[in-house]
């Protein structure tokens, strides 16, 4: 019997699915991929009302303008923020995965596209209902609270005062690397089987990587590491400051999603020396 490539296995216990086409006009006659790429929508517009209203209530509750002396320990502060983004993302995950795959960042979707886990087709109309539904899910918040809303940033990324812009895209390229790298190691068909004796939730992980990036960035940009997240909120708030840092949150994601898909596919799954050991077998 033939050795597995990476010598641990002599036959897979697991069946990695095929790469999608790159470019796959049928889905476009496919209800289901209608009904995936309406899931994205509803699930980002959820993600960015409930995580908005969350950035300016707590701005609202801890203003020590407004005459509170506990200003400083009010609100559920930059930890409850960071719960807000992790746990929305857990439930969002956990309830369109059977769906559209739970993607809810265009950072996500475009590592998967790298991958070929998904086609240029979906990839692209995913990213649109992404950024359409952060911005109705902002805009909500808007309307249910203009004054707040306004007052307290709209809950835009800006890079904060006394940090450089490199300093700002470096954390947005490595929390993105975090998110990605988690998401890729918690959907694996090869880690779901040969670790089956530990059942993992894969929302699970990949929400608890977004409050760990949270925690850790939120100081330096707010945390992106989801380029939705940012322009809807830019798009709602229309402020200079918002739109000048606009980039950061772009280049960041898709850059730590680009080093997420490579490293995870060619290095950790050794893509490409299976495909050598492939070639050699058939010559």
């Amino acid at each position: 019997m033939a050795k597995d490539v990476e010598g641990e296995f002599t036959a897979k216990d697991y069946t990695d699915p095929p790469p999608a086409p790159l470019i796959d006009v049928e889905e476009l006659g496919k209800w289901s991929f209608y009904r995936a790429v309406i899931a994205e929508f509803i699930a980002t517009l959820l993600f960015l009302y409930i995580t908005v209203a969350t950035v300016i209530g707590y701005k609202h509750m801890s203003d020590d303008k407004l005459g509170n002396p506990d200003a400083a320990c009010s609100g559920v502060g930059i930890l409850g923020i960071a719960w807000a983004f992790g746990g929305m993302i857990f439930i969002l995950v956990y309830c369109t995965a059977g769906i559209s795959g739970g993607h809810i960042n265009p950072a996500v979707t475009f590592g998967l596209f790298l991958a070929r886990k998904v086609s240029l087709v979906r990839a692209l109309l995913y990213m649109i209902a992404q950024c359409l539904g952060a911005i109705c899910g902002v805009g909500l918040v808007k309307a249910f609270q203009k004054a707040f809303y306004n007052r307290y940033g709209g809950g835009a990324n800006t890079l904060a005062s006394g940090y450089s812009r490199g300093t700002g895209l470096g954390a947005e390229i490595i929390g993105t690397f975090v998110l990605v790298y988690t998401v890729f190691s918690a959907t694996d068909p090869k880690r779901n089987a040969r670790d089956s004796h530990v059942p993992v939730l894969a929302p699970l992980p990949i929400g608890f990587a977004v409050f760990m990036v949270h925690l850790a960035t939120i100081p330096i940009t707010g945390t992106g590491i989801n380029p939705a997240r940012s322009f809807g909120a830019a798009v709602i708030y229309n402020k200079d400051k918002a739109w000048d840092d606009q980039w950061i949150f772009w280049v960041g994601p898709f850059i730590g999603a680009a080093i997420a898909a490579i490293y995870y596919q060619f290095v950790l799954r050794a893509s490409a020396v299976k495909a050598l050991g492939s070639f050699r077998s058939n010559a």
